[in-house]
């Protein structure tokens, strides 16, 4: 897997890819034994090689619709039906055409090969490999029964065994990959808040810069012209509302992102709330980002979204070893994201125990109910990242 994937992909989206590749190497395998039988046939017109040409027509079927429902109907449908029609195939060659088999014996393996790129249902690396292991086998067993019908004695088949060890190669070097890119995906998260705050700061530092430039030396030069060294009432008045205004943050409400009705917005929002009540538990917590972005989110899904976030801060507390966690906000065109990070000692979601069902259930099945989608990296010792997304009125439009 790629770290260019969209955060938003899981494994799905690779189990899916491999599935869609197994497919198409299968289609072609089973073309191959239909080319392979034409080109017998033809060589030898005195043979009666077209039953194996057919045999493999059920077997493009089954494959096909398989790869369109994905159903465990369909799958088991192709490696029992697949089976028969293997043996028949196998039959049909070594029961006539003993020299081919001599010379060429990879020609029987065009629909055990394909036997194996069944795929199946499910999702998962681990489940791929078990329904291509369960095809080698049924492929095994068909060619064993041919051999033992047609007479001829068993034989190890180095083509189809090299052809699955190669599978499994595939599959474990995915995994592998799988396993880097979690490592790394909160530390790709903590960049792209860096970053965040970066420009931010930079914002915030010119904004700072202007303002000093424009109060403090103004305000010194005008010190330094009066004659007497005694300010005037109006020009002290000045003095002291620049000072109030350099030493208060009042200065920071039309800074970029921070303008009243954004900060009013965030005030008011469920977020916020969830954010209070988790601080006063003991967690400190730093909201960053795009906060006034949450004043687009439907009434349900803002109330959904507050409590999902509380959750997963409440995890922080309970489970993650470390007092500090942050908060960052981000408005899209559709969609509102929200993304929780910690540096604490981090966890394997798959094997979560019973105290860890908040997540399951408080936080994935409630965004769910509102359309919404949650996304989890974490690595043990190197913390967690949550990504929560959802769907949102388009900018400049007003929810409800």
């Amino acid at each position: 897997m790629s770290l260019g994937l969209p955060p938003h992909l899981s494994a799905r989206a690779t189990s899916s890819a491999f599935l869609r590749a197994l497919h198409a190497i299968g289609l072609t395998c089973l073309a191959a034994a239909v080319v392979a039988a034409g080109v017998f046939q033809a060589k030898m017109p005195d043979e009666i090689l077209w039953p194996a040409m057919i045999a493999v027509v059920p077997m493009g079927i089954l494959l096909w619709l398989h790869g369109r429902t994905r159903s465990l109907f369909f799958a088991l449908s192709f490696l029992f039906i697949g089976g028969a029609c293997t043996y028949w195939y196998i039959v049909t060659f070594y029961s006539q055409t003993q020299p081919i088999m001599s010379s060429d014996a990879f020609s029987i393996d065009f629909p055990k090969l394909a036997l194996m790129m069944v795929g199946g249902p499910g999702v998962g690396l681990l489940i791929r490999f078990a329904w291509c292991a369960v095809g080698f086998l049924f492929g095994e067993i068909a060619a064993g029964a041919a051999l033992v019908q047609t007479g001829n004695p068993l034989q190890f088949d180095a083509t189809t065994f090299l052809a699955f060890g190669a599978i499994s190669v595939v599959l474990l070097l995915t995994w592998a990959g799988r396993r880097r890119v979690r490592r790394a995906q909160p530390l790709l998260h903590r960049a792209v808040r860096d970053e965040h705050l970066a420009s931010e700061r930079l914002s915030i530092e010119a904004k700072a810069a202007a303002l000093m430039h424009d109060t403090v030396l103004s305000d010194l030069a005008a010190i330094a012209s009066a004659s007497d060294g005694r300010l005037n009432p109006q020009l002290r008045q000045q003095v002291e509302k620049d000072l109030e205004t350099l030493i208060g943050r009042e200065w920071l409400d039309d800074a970029p992102g921070l303008d009243p009705q954004a900060t009013q917005d965030w005030n008011d929002s469920t977020l916020n709330a969830a954010i209070s009540e988790v601080r006063v538990l003991g967690l400190e917590i730093e909201p960053t980002g795009d906060l006034g972005c949450v004043s687009r989110l439907s009434r349900e899904a803002s109330v959904a979204l507050g409590l999902a976030v509380k959750q997963c801060l409440v995890n922080v507390l309970r489970h993650s070893g470390t007092l500090r966690a942050e908060v960052v906000a981000y408005g899209a065109d559709d969609e509102v994201s929200v993304m929780v990070i910690d540096a604490g000692r981090g966890f394997s979601e798959g094997e979560a125990g019973s105290d860890r069902l908040g997540l399951r259930n408080s936080v994935r099945r409630r965004m769910e109910s509102v359309g919404g989608t949650v996304q989890v990296w974490s690595t043990p010792g190197r913390g967690t990242s949550i990504v929560i997304r959802v769907p949102a009125s388009a900018r400049g439009s007003v929810t409800s």
